[in-house]
């Protein structure tokens, strides 16, 4: 099963251009930055807003196209939309949540659908409850029973987790995903916290100022992402300009004073190298990539040590190298004011 979007829509001076496909299985994660038009394309998808022009199809069914001047209203598109706020029906208990989705089907059918949806989310006991009552994992899960009893061939997910506590959104995400796994259709998930997507997508789709980039499996995606953009997205804490190097597998940092080994070819339009906080390491002098530098700041967290470093060659206002090491590793370096530290020249990102 398969959900294929191609579509435009001009919001004001905005425009939404988008194109990706979604196939069952494995989840797929609209990644981007707020306001970059990813809640605007699941409503697209979704009949709640229509686009401009494009075609949008899910099982081989046309949903939208606007040369043939098909769009279906939402109720015959058997998609199924978590909203970030649930959109629960406020003056309605769960049970009636949930039952309103089955519409006017026969009264003992859907009592018992309920009830076996109630069965399967955990909802037993808060059948005469109202939303205001529940907490946050209950709604989720209410509004999960009401999207499935409808039976979608497709889900879309808008930030489920965007207003939740760590402690929370941990707990239901693992819920979700364990609802996910046994939902055969097209997941599509809108997220703007990459470690979110990373965890439940296997595959992603940047957007960046309401243009879509290519389809890309995730660990490609933090592997190599390619541009700037996609990099921060990735949750890449470092970037800065580099050049080509003298020779064909060294770039040139000026702002650092340093000349690094890569792993990958020089191309053109890199403007940025990228480098990852955990992948910068204290090492000694002659290590590959190893250079002198000092402590700037240096932030704690429960369990790991986050440094900004500046190279002893950097230039007057240069940008700081952010390091992450486990307090252990940290603790352990005889000098913690200066020291030398490394990349690998696998870890190093050439960036457009």
């Amino acid at each position: 099963m398969k959900l294929t979007v191609q579509i435009e829509k001009r919001y004001g001076d905005f425009l939404l251009n988008m194109e990706f496909s979604a196939e069952g299985g494995a989840s797929l994660a609209l990644l981007g930055a707020s306001g970059c038009g990813k809640s605007a394309a699941l409503k697209c998808v979704a009949g709640i807003n229509r686009p401009d022009r494009g075609r949008i199809t899910l099982d081989g069914t046309v949903l939208f196209d606007s040369g043939a001047n098909i769009n279906l209203p939402p109720q015959r598109r058997r998609i199924g939309f978590l909203f970030q706020d649930y959109a629960l029906f406020p003056n309605m208990t769960v049970e009636q949540n949930i039952a309103a989705a089955l519409g006017r089907s026969d009264r003992r059918r859907r009592k018992e659908k309920t009830a076996e949806l109630m069965a399967l989310f955990r909802l037993e006991g808060l059948e005469r409850l109202y939303p205001r009552q529940l907490s946050g994992g209950q709604r989720q899960r209410t509004a999960l029973a009401r999207i499935l009893a409808v039976e979608p061939l497709a889900l879309l997910l808008d930030e489920p987790f965007s207003a939740l506590d760590s402690f929370l959104k941990r707990q239901l995400e693992q819920e979700l995903r364990e609802v996910l796994d046994r939902f055969p259709g097209p997941v599509v998930w809108v997220s703007h916290d990459w470690g979110e997507a990373y965890r439940n997508c296997p595959r992603v789709c940047v957007l960046e100022d309401g243009r879509s980039a290519p389809v890309r499996e995730m660990e490609n995606l933090m592997a190599n992402p390619g541009t700037i953009s996609a990099a921060r997205l990735s949750g890449c804490e470092n970037d800065v300009s580099v050049r080509p190097g003298p020779a064909p597998e060294l770039v040139e940092i000026p702002v650092w004073g340093l000349l690094l080994r890569i792993s990958a070819p020089w191309r053109e339009g890199v403007r940025e190298l990228g480098v990852r906080a955990a992948c910068v390491r204290p090492a000694k002098p002659g290590d590959v990539n190893a250079f002198s530098c000092r402590v700037v700041q240096t932030v704690e967290d429960a369990f790991t040590v986050h440094t900004a470093l500046c190279p002893e060659g950097a230039a007057p206002g240069a940008p700081l190298l952010w390091m992450e090491l486990p307090k252990e590793d940290w603790a352990a370096l005889p000098d913690r004011g200066r020291f030398w530290a490394a990349v690998c020249p696998e870890d190093l990102m050439l960036l457009e």
